[in-house]
């Protein structure tokens, strides 16, 4: 028996028999093994994207409502029922949500977790029970990178910046509107708009009339920069103590110089007419109630034009700016003091403007033609430049309702780094951005 045993066994015609005999576990085990582990990794993958667009979702959700977590699961749920692509219900008590405590930098956190338990082909045949999968994502609201010249305060379905007719419109700096409708910047027409970036909190149409380094549609609201900012009473009271009436320039008074001494005029108007100039130097000039009308030329230098108005109603009559015909205007704005940077401040009393943009209050229009280095601050109205205005801006910042360049308008704005020490103000970095963070 022995010796028939060794002569199988040197015998080597059948040794690929046996090797194939003794290996055929170790090959069926790993590809089974192979097998499960792309299985798991299929699964793995689709419930890391299906927890990371509910995490981007619910931080959007809660930027909308300014923090708040009462709807977060809602809208969580949704993004679910649209992304989760498993093919398998998640385990009970799943998908699990937390909001981490913000952070200097990261704020509005949303972390989510899902998980699932399925029997796996080959490996499920040697454990009793099926292994948990798991994937977890944590996004958050984090500053942007841009910067912005330009901002939109509207914030319903209007749009916020809109380009049009023969609109030449060269900045060297962002825009961005906190508007959300589908189409929140537009630009349309003949017109061609130059910035480093266009954003919105809604949509933006690409279109061969922007000419920006890039779109960034659908970002969280930018706060107003100037929202703690307004005339205070001690200001104020100049307007009951020593008012100056309406500030109107005509023939005989053509080419006025108003100096404040670093201090504090109030009028009930400005007015300049046709073919006459006016200055306005050093210091605060609050217009109480009424309007600037603009139709010659206005020199504003070091100083801040406030329309305002002293009564404390919340409903109080806050006047409009129009610069009309063929009206020249330079205002340099203060580079020190509480209005430091703000060329022209409109009170946030002013009636909300609903009109159609073309339709807006404030505006540049005609042949008006200058320059501003300072802030324009519009939040409740709009501020229009139309007709064949014109400007060469250096260091100017709009912080208005909505804003519109048409007609021929042709403005340009040189903006940089150095625009805090030119022109007095911070400049606008990059809002934020609703990103991933883990």
């Amino acid at each position: 028996m022995l010796k028939a045993f060794k002569k199988l066994w040197n015998d080597e015609r059948g040794n690929m028999l046996v090797i194939s005999g003794v290996a055929l576990p170790l090959l069926v085990g790993a590809a089974g093994l192979a097998t499960d582990t792309i299985q798991w990794a299929v699964w793995k993958r689709e419930l890391q994207r299906a927890a990371d667009s509910a995490a981007i979702a619910g931080v959007y959700d809660r930027v909308q409502a300014a923090g708040a977590t009462t709807n977060t699961e809602n809208a969580i749920s949704r993004d679910l029922d649209l992304n989760y692509h498993v093919g398998f219900d998640m385990v009970d008590d799943y998908p699990q949500i937390e909001f981490p405590a913000d952070t200097t930098t990261e704020k509005q956190k949303v972390q989510v977790t899902l998980a699932v338990q399925r029997k796996l082909g080959f490996s499920g045949m040697f454990m009793a029970t099926p292994p948990m999968i798991s994937a977890t994502a944590t996004a958050a609201s984090v500053p942007g990178s841009d910067s912005y010249c330009v901002v939109s305060l509207e914030d319903t379905t209007k749009t916020g910046i809109e380009g049009s007719g023969n609109a030449d419109v060269d900045f060297s700096c962002g825009m961005i509107t906190n508007s959300v409708s589908t189409n929140a910047a537009t630009a349309k027409g003949s017109s061609k708009i130059k910035a480093t970036v266009i954003a919105a909190s809604g949509g933006i149409q690409e279109s061969g009339n922007w000419d920006v380094g890039k779109y960034d549609p659908y970002v969280p609201a930018q706060d107003d920069p100037y929202k703690d900012l307004e005339p205070d009473s001690t200001e104020k009271a100049v307007c009951n103590s020593s008012p100056s009436g309406a500030l109107l320039v005509n023939n005989s008074n053509s080419g006025l110089v108003v100096d404040a001494g670093g201090g504090t005029k109030c009028y009930s108007s400005i007015t300049v007419n046709s073919n006459r100039t006016l200055t306005l130097k050093n210091g605060l000039f609050l217009v109480d109630g009424g309007n600037v009308v603009i139709r010659g030329g206005l020199t504003v230098d070091n100083a801040t034009i406030v329309m305002t108005n002293k009564s404390s109603s919340t409903t109080a009559t806050i006047g409009t700016f129009d610069a009309n015909g063929d009206s020249s205007i330079s205002i340099t704005a203060p580079t020190s003091g509480k209005w430091s940077g703000i060329a022209v401040y409109q009170d946030r009393r002013a009636v909300t403007d609903t009109s159609a943009i073309a339709a807006a209050p404030n505006k540049f229009n005609g042949g008006t033609n200058g320059n501003i280095t300072g802030v324009m601050y519009f939040p409740k109205q709009s501020l229009a430049f139309m007709g064949n205005s014109s400007s060469d801006y250096i260091c100017t910042q709009f912080v208005v309702r909505r804003i519109i360049f048409t007609g021929t308008n042709g403005s340009k704005n040189k903006f940089d780094d150095d625009c805090k020490l030119k022109a007095g103000f911070d400049n606008i970095e990059g809002g934020r951005r609703v990103r991933l963070i883990a």
